[in-house]
Parts: C-alpha cells; sequence; structure tokens
C-alpha cells in the first residue's frame, strides 16, 4: 500500500505540473499548492483538482500528528494545522424593471416601488474545514450564512474515503516465451457522505458545482427545474460508492433520504416534499486526456419520491420523480489561454399522484427537460469571461404553474423559461474574484410578454449582478 500511495503521488505531481487546491484556501495550506493546481478559474476544477478530490481530499504537505499503537500500526494522523478557510461574497442585484410592491409576497405598500438595487453584504458567508482527517479519509464541509435569508446552516458536504487498488490482467503480447505478462490497472475504490445529488461530482458540467458558478439570491427566477437541478440539495444526506479506473473510468451508485431541514425535523408535516425512502443516484462517464486538453462525456440520473406535506400527513401517495441526464465537459488549460466547454441535458418524468389527489396540480403526470451550455474562456487567470445559455421546457400545468397575480406566476400555467448569461472575470489575485454578469430572459414562465398577466415581460427579469468574491 505505501508503494501505491507513492505512485498515486508521482500521478498527482505530473497532473499538477501539467496545469500551472479544491474552491477553497483550506487545500492550497494542507498541499502547499497554489489555487491554480486545482483550478482554473475558481471553483472550476483542472484535472488535478478532480482527482485530488476523487482521492478523498488527503494529499498533503503539512507536518502531521501522528500516534502508533504497540503493534506499530498507526492510528492517528492530524495535521498538526486545521485546514480552515473563509469565503466572503458581497453582492450588488439590479433588474431591468423594478418589482412593483403588490407582487411583493407580503403585498405591503401596494403603490410603492421596490429599490432599484439590492446590496448585500454579505451574499454569502462561509467557513470551511476542507482536507484531511486521517489517512484515506477528507471532507469537505462548508457552514454558510445566507444574507438574503439570513440563516445559518451546513452547504454543499462531502465526506470521503478514498483507497487505491491495482488490477492485474494478463497481456496479450506476453514475454517473447509464450509467458503472459502482467498488465496492471489503477483501480480507486471510494465512498462519499454527502448531502445532496451532484456534489460529490469533480466535473464541473454537473448542476451542483456547474456554471453559472454564482448568481444573485434576489432576482427573480423562473419556477420550473428538475430534482437534481438543486431542488432536494440539503433536504437529504446519501451514502454511495464510486471507483475510478485508469484515470479515465467513472462510475458511482449512491443512495439518499430524508435529512434534517434548519430547524425542523423532516417528520414534521409542515415541511413540504420530504423524501421518502430511498432515492437512488448513478453516475457513469469516461475522461480522455491528452497533453493540455481533457475531454468528459457522462451521463447521471436519480428515483426520488416525495411525500407533499405543507400540513398534509406524510403518508399516502407520493410524488415520483425520475430523472436521467448527459453531460459534457472540455477543457484546454495552456500556459496563458484557459478555455472550458460545458454541457448538460436533463429529462424528468414526474408521476405526480401524492400531489394530484391533493389537487395542487392539474395533471397526474408531467415532464421537464432542461437545457444549459456554457463557453468560458480565460486570459492568465488574470482576465477573462463566459457566455452560456439555459433553456427549461414542460408540460403546462395550471395549478402547478399558477397565474396568481406575483411576479412568480404564469399566465398561461407553464414551465417554459429560456435565456442567456453573460459574465466578464478579473482575478488580481487567485483567490480574489470580480464578477460583473449579466441574465437576460427571452421567455418566462411560459411567455415573452406580460407572462403573468400584471404586464411584465421576461425582459424586465433581466438581471446585472456585481459580485466580489474573496476566499482566504
Amino acid at each position: 500500500m505505501q508503494l501505491r500511495s507513492t505512485s498515486l503521488l508521482g500521478v498527482l505531481l505530473l497532473l499538477g505540473a501539467a496545469a500551472p487546491a479544491l474552491a477553497v484556501p483550506s487545500f492550497a495550506r494542507q498541499t502547499g499548492m497554489t489555487c491554480a493546481a486545482c483550478h482554473t478559474v475558481i471553483p472550476e476544477l483542472t484535472p488535478f483538482g478532480r482527482e485530488f478530490k476523487l482521492n478523498g481530499y488527503v494529499f498533503d504537505n503539512m507536518k502531521q500528528i501522528k500516534g502508533v499503537n504497540m503493534q506499530r500500526r498507526e492510528t492517528l494522523a492530524l495535521n498538526a494545522i486545521a485546514p480552515l478557510s473563509v469565503m466572503l461574497q458581497v453582492s450588488y442585484t439590479h433588474t431591468a424593471k423594478a418589482v412593483a410592491a403588490p407582487q411583493l409576497p407580503d403585498g405591503s405598500n401596494a403603490s410603492e416601488l421596490a429599490k432599484d438595487g439590492e446590496v448585500l453584504f454579505p451574499q454569502q458567508a462561509s467557513l470551511f474545514y476542507a482536507g484531511k482527517i486521517a489517512d484515506n479519509l477528507g471532507a469537505f464541509v462548508q457552514l454558510t450564512y445566507d444574507g438574503s435569508a439570513d440563516h445559518f446552516g451546513f452547504d454543499n458536504t462531502d465526506v470521503r474515503y478514498a483507497r487505491y487498488l491495482s488490477v492485474a490482467e494478463s497481456s496479450e503480447a506476453g514475454d517473447g516465451q509464450g509467458a503472459p505478462l502482467p498488465w496492471k490497472h489503477d483501480l480507486l475504490f471510494g465512498l462519499t457522505l454527502n448531502n445532496g445529488p451532484t456534489i460529490q461530482d469533480p466535473w464541473n458540467s454537473t448542476p451542483a458545482w456547474g456554471f453559472p458558478y454564482s448568481s444573485s439570491s434576489v432576482a427573480p427566477g423562473p419556477n420550473a427545474s428538475a430534482q437534481i437541478d438543486g431542488k432536494i440539495q440539503q433536504n437529504v444526506a446519501g451514502l454511495g460508492a464510486y471507483v475510478w479506473f485508469d484515470h479515465a473510468w467513472y462510475a458511482e451508485l449512491s443512495a439518499y433520504t430524508a435529512a434534517k431541514v434548519g430547524g425542523n425535523h423532516p417528520l414534521d408535516s409542515t415541511q413540504a416534499q420530504v423524501a421518502s425512502g430511498l432515492a437512488p443516484y448513478w453516475r457513469l462517464g469516461y475522461e480522455f486526456r491528452r497533453g493540455s486538453s481533457s475531454l468528459f462525456l457522462g451521463t447521471y440520473g436519480l428515483h426520488v419520491n416525495l411525500l407533499p406535506g405543507n400540513g398534509h400527513p406524510l403518508n399516502g401517495p407520493r410524488d415520483s420523480y425520475t430523472d436521467v441526464a448527459a453531460d459534457v465537459q472540455y477543457q484546454y488549460i495552456g500556459d496563458d489561454h484557459l478555455v472550458t466547454v460545458l454541457g448538460t441535458y436533463i429529462h424528468e418524468k414526474q408521476t405526480l399522484d401524492g400531489s394530484f389527489a391533493l389537487g395542487n396540480t392539474a395533471n397526474a403526470s408531467n415532464s421537464l427537460r432542461t437545457l444549459r451550455g456554457a463557453v468560458e474562456y480565460s486570459y492568465r487567470r488574470l482576465i477573462g469571461g463566459s457566455a452560456g445559455f439555459f433553456s427549461t421546457t414542460g408540460t403546462t400545468d395550471s395549478l402547478l404553474y399558477p397565474n396568481d397575480g406575483t411576479i412568480a406566476g404564469s399566465l398561461n400555467g407553464s414551465a417554459d423559461s429560456r435565456g442567456y448569461v453573460l459574465e466578464l472575470n478579473y482575478l488580481p489575485f487567485l483567490n480574489t474574484k470580480l464578477q460583473l454578469q449579466y441574465v437576460g430572459y427571452t421567455r418566462f414562465n411560459g411567455a415573452g410578454t406580460d407572462y403573468a398577466g400584471i404586464g411584465r415581460n421576461a425582459s424586465d427579469n433581466n438581471t446585472m449582478y456585481l459580485l466580489v468574491w474573496l476566499n482566504f
């Protein structure tokens, strides 16, 4: 096993040399490497960053506190300094048209318009423990204060165990004397404990770490999204097993169940959309690397049953969601120029027995389709930009997407929304990001004009977003 560890270290160092730590300085402190080893532009990972995550966040270059028992077995291996770090986001949001007070949830000040802009200081503040816990065991734990919700709690969290193995096969060539030669392959086996599907994923083409990497928490957004597209994150907990074969093939199978949310236990029927039973998640993909380029093609999916709750008993008919998705990621990482192309497609089948029985939906079954893509460019990790698009289409359902007279309503009960995202990024330091983002809508909750019957057009929700993103 010592030999395997040495071999792994060599692979990681070679990958690091090819791409001059994860999304927080905790890993830089632990490894002694700069953020550029694991990232193109935070939080997007390089091949080295993906290897680091898959191997359990344990690679370190720090003084250790060790313990050994009478049998000379190592019983403790702690970093002398805890791998802690802080993230702070300060933002400004401006929508094309202010939101009139009658469209706000509290309905107050009917004749008054909302502010033209919104400053959040902070939008988000996070404390991380990110790094090694013991040999083969590491974690990425994020505690976050949400400025818009005025709420503090666990954010994306991933604890994993990983162990490198070797698989021996026979070589067809042999040794020239008829005897087959052993042919060794790399096989990494891992376990992950996390609080949402795709949080554990090392590629940036899946929802949890996908583009855009940051966005306004107060701007209007479309109603419809798939369960795997962030809806059940932090509301579930899951345990999974994965394999990483020859630094190319990845396969994972996980199972999720309802988890505690905020200060309320999910068995409390005031909770809405509570996971019932186990929800299986699967992931399969292949990454091809050559020189400065890498290409990943993958597929992933989730099946989850949810009880409507929201004041109704958490028993009886359930809503069933089956999400099947495909994704692609291409990266070119040169000395000066960095290019990334991302794409994902998600199809969700909804069987809404529980909600239909309660009169919450007009249809007993619906479907939802989501398509997203982006192209990113960075010059020397100093300045860059991105352009992306998004489209969500689905079954018309007048009760699921109601015309409620608010900015979130849909006059025709449609889930359809589409638009684009443009970004400019400047990184004066590798751990500091200044971002200007513009989100434009060509269709919002079913229409381009007067989509909610209150005279508001899709383009009225276009959003300019300024962000200062600090990691230290």
